[in-house]
């Protein structure tokens, strides 16, 4: 890991001024924020809140939900800037607070950790299956992700595993648990795969110049562009298909909506333009919607 400024003792701080300690931690707060990826981090934990609604999980369930989805994604966001805090300073990260010396590393994983520490209660509320689901999905993928399958051909896995595992904990922590539909599995684990794809294509020249060859570097920019909208369209193929019964004209008009969303999304020709990996959001938001259209059917 890379050297960072000296950060100065805690206990002398405090003896100097007793408000040092307290106004560190505040000053520390809105770079914390801005390291936790916190568009991922609120687009995951409202689309999920939102299926549990639909589901059936009820006021206090779906509660419990958005609790320990976005617990689970504040540790993943952290841990990731902790991990790549190096490469991150190397590469002149300004949009990272750790790259930029306004956080230093050992903050980071500390959050991450504290974070985690906190999501396994939260997500323990729904049930030890649901709970088991969560963390054994989503969280244990992201930081398997973070810690190692990210330089290697297998780092489409952890987000096609965490986002396919959502709908079950879900499911599995209703009065009745259940296993969710397979179209619902499907999707999620199509829509993540798509959503990996598009964030990695502002970096991946800075990816491979510091040893980062996971499969989106590997096939390249031009390749990710014209995969990343077929697996989005898919995955709202999923939700249309896999449901029984007819498809009526909002689910058609959603499906047209997302691929013209998916395609134009991802034709940027701006090699740091964020828009394919917004644009992404954007259609995982128009498969909530059909979702809940047909949330009973999920079950």
């Amino acid at each position: 890991m890379s050297s960072s400024p000296r950060t100065p003792d805690y206990r002398a701080c405090v003896a100097i001024h007793p408000s040092g300690l307290l106004s560190r931690t505040t000053h520390r707060v809105p770079a914390l924020l801005r390291s936790c990826h916190p568009e991922p981090a609120v687009a995951v934990t409202v689309f999920t809140t939102a299926l549990a609604v639909a589901a059936g999980r009820g006021p206090a369930g779906s509660a419990a939900v958005a609790a320990a989805v976005l617990a689970g994604q504040l540790s993943v966001g952290w841990c990731n800037d902790a991990v790549d805090a190096q490469r991150d300073t190397a590469c002149g990260r300004r949009d990272k607070p750790v790259a930029t010396g306004d956080l230093p590393p050992r903050a980071v994983a500390v959050a991450a950790g504290a974070a985690l520490g906190l999501c396994v209660p939260l997500s323990l509320l729904s049930g030890a299956a649901a709970g088991a689901a969560h963390l054994g999905g989503m969280v244990a993928a992201g930081w398997a992700y973070n810690l190692r399958l990210k330089h290697t051909l297998l780092s489409p896995l952890p987000y096609a595993v965490g986002f396919g595992s959502l709908p079950a904990f879900v499911t599995l922590g209703l009065p009745s648990p259940s296993w969710p539909a397979w179209w619902a599995v499907v999707a999620g684990a199509l829509l993540g795969v798509g959503a990996h794809l598009v964030n990695v294509l502002p970096d991946i020249e800075d990816d491979l110049a510091t040893g980062v060859r996971g499969l989106p570097q590997r096939l390249g920019r031009p390749a990710c562009r014209r995969l990343a909208p077929l697996l989005m369209l898919a995955a709202v193929g999923a939700l249309v298909a896999g449901p029984p019964g007819p498809v009526g004209a909002t689910g058609w008009a959603l499906t047209a909506a997302a691929g013209t969303v998916a395609v134009l999304g991802t034709a940027s020709s701006s090699k740091r333009s964020r828009r394919p990996f917004r644009a992404a959001i954007v259609v995982a938001g128009m498969a909530v919607a059909q979702v809940l259209l047909r949330g009973q059917d999920m079950v």
